[in-house]
């Protein structure tokens, strides 16, 4: 990475002071909103301040507390810097911040909800700067602070349950205000995310008051299904207090609770969730093992997002959704032991006999596409329906009622990285879609990535942001969504259009998901 000249933007709030790098004019750690502190802990954002002067914008900005996440993705997530309340800050790339009319990439970062950041290597907007767009992170809170639904116990915190997504659409916000000072055009916006970034862009397509701050989607990953019911977050958000022993409508105590108790808490019922899976207890999230993610039936979020989206609510909007074709290899890498074919029957009889279907019966369609494949194997392979891969199909066959831009995507390369055990993985398309394959992250998902595939697959988000189309010379012809033959860009070292792939699997989740 080569620094050498500094550049300068007025914005609504006062200056900001960042670097060219690498050709790109970048922008660290703006604020997008106050600092949730105090009695705006568990409210929505509050505007930033203006300030007098140049910001230094240089250096990226506080991320939101919160705890480790496990695993590979642990060893190779959110880089170390300081987290606090201040973390409500963007990060900005683009290649010129006297052209009006360059279309605009806002991405929010995945973590199940609870951690992540907008500051990982594989987020830097270097590429798309280069290739003409104006890329955009931020960060947002996370668990407790941002999708703990208090509205139950305490009646002045109506949006609780949602101040993560009500975070976003205040950056989004920031964009329409001020993103044509950077080079970037508010009327062509494009929201992306993956995992809990992909179930936030869906949450965004639901959620009235986002209607108008974006023209295009990319859920990666994560889809419309995601989300608790006001009831069930309640439910959860009692257990909290227990936790912290604070009486339900004793807001001040609430408030004295500091943001690292917040966090202990945080932990102690998501290992109770996690060890558990009591759906007595946990409601609907005991299948997502996530305890806190965005609350429906709510003000902010009034139907579940897939149900809304089925209504017409992101009528207009572009959508290219997809997923990786072995998302869940990489949550079964490290627990093969514990997976044997009863668990898995079992796993599947608690999502299938409410529904009058056989679990073995799912299960045996499963193992024959797989023969001898091992039980964590099997449970990767339906979790990858279950979680990702049919909750994107739904969200494309909701979309393409209101839209006619809508697309469907399978990432199919698989990673090299230990000996190929995470397969075609989640998360591992991202850096592909940056083209940030020369870095520790990138590496520790993917092995040796290749620069061919990172081409066509950073080709496909550049056109589509540009456009509302993915398609480009580096692919073969990639036609529109249609529900009857379901048409798949299958994106691989040889990329390929695939109409309805894995049909007889698809078809176990019909009146399940």
């Amino acid at each position: 990475m080569t620094s050498a000249l500094t550049t300068v933007v007025e914005m609504t709030t006062g200056s900001v002071r960042g670097l060219i790098e690498n050709g790109a004019h970048v922008f660290r750690g703006i604020p997008y909103a106050a600092a949730p502190t105090g009695k705006r802990r568990f409210r929505p954002p509050a505007p930033a301040e203006a300030w007098e002067g140049e910001r230094d914008a240089t250096r990226f900005g506080p991320v939101c507390l919160q705890q480790p996440m496990p695993g590979i993705f642990g060893e190779i997530g959110t880089p170390p810097n300081p987290s606090g309340d201040d973390c409500l800050n963007l990060n900005v790339w683009t290649p010129d911040v006297t052209a009006p009319t360059l279309p605009v990439l806002v991405w929010i970062h995945g973590g199940a909800f609870y951690a992540g950041s907008g500051i990982d290597d594989v987020y830097n907007g270097d590429a798309f700067a280069r290739d003409g767009v104006v890329c955009v992170t931020l960060n947002y809170r996370l668990g407790v602070q941002g999708f703990c639904h208090l509205a139950e116990q305490f009646p002045e915190l109506p949006d609780a349950g949602n101040l993560g997504i009500l975070d976003q659409i205040a950056a989004l916000e920031w964009v329409r205000d001020n993103i044509a000072a950077f080079g970037g055009d508010p009327s062509q916006v494009t929201i992306a995310g993956e995992s809990a970034g992909g179930m936030s862009v869906g949450t965004l397509l639901a959620t009235p008051r986002a209607q108008g701050l974006f023209q295009r989607a990319i859920p990666q990953s994560g889809a419309g299904h995601n989300g608790i019911s006001a009831a069930t977050a309640g439910r959860i958000a009692g257990l909290l207090l227990e936790e912290l022993d604070v009486a339900p409508g004793d807001l001040a105590a609430l408030e004295s609770v500091s943001p690292e108790r917040l966090l202990a808490a945080q932990i102690a019922l998501s290992d109770d969730l996690t060890t558990t899976r009591d759906p007595e207890r946990f409601g609907e999230a005991a299948a997502s093992a996530m305890a806190f993610q965005p609350t429906f039936e709510t003000a902010v979020l009034p139907q579940r997002p897939i149900d809304a989206i089925a209504d017409g609510a992101a009528a207009g909007i572009d959508v290219m959704v997809g997923t990786t074709r072995e998302e869940a290899l990489i949550f079964t890498a490290d627990l093969k032991d514990m997976f044997n074919d009863a668990l898995v029957q079992a796993s599947l009889d608690a999502v299938m006999v409410p529904h009058g279907r056989s679990g073995a019966d799912v299960l045996a369609t499963y193992r024959a596409n797989r023969p001898g494949a091992s039980a964590d194997v099997l449970a990767a392979a339906v979790e990858t329906d279950r979680m990702f891969r049919v909750p994107a199909i739904r969200l494309a066959d909701a979309q393409a009622l209101h839209a006619p831009n809508t697309w469907l995507y399978q990432f199919a390369w698989r990673s090299t990285a230990r000996d190929g055990e995470f397969g075609a993985c989640h998360f591992l398309e991202v850096p592909f879609a940056f083209d940030q394959i020369d870095n520790d992250q990138a590496r520790g998902i993917a092995g040796d990535p290749p620069a061919e595939l990172a081409a066509a697959v950073h080709g496909a988000w550049v056109s589509f942001v540009k456009s509302g189309d993915p398609g480009h010379a580096g692919l073969p012809t990639w036609p529109r969504w249609d529900s009857a033959t379901r048409p798949t860009m299958r994106l691989d070292l040889e990329s390929a259009v695939i109409s309805d792939p894995e049909a007889d699997e698809v078809a176990v989740w019909e009146g399940v998901l």
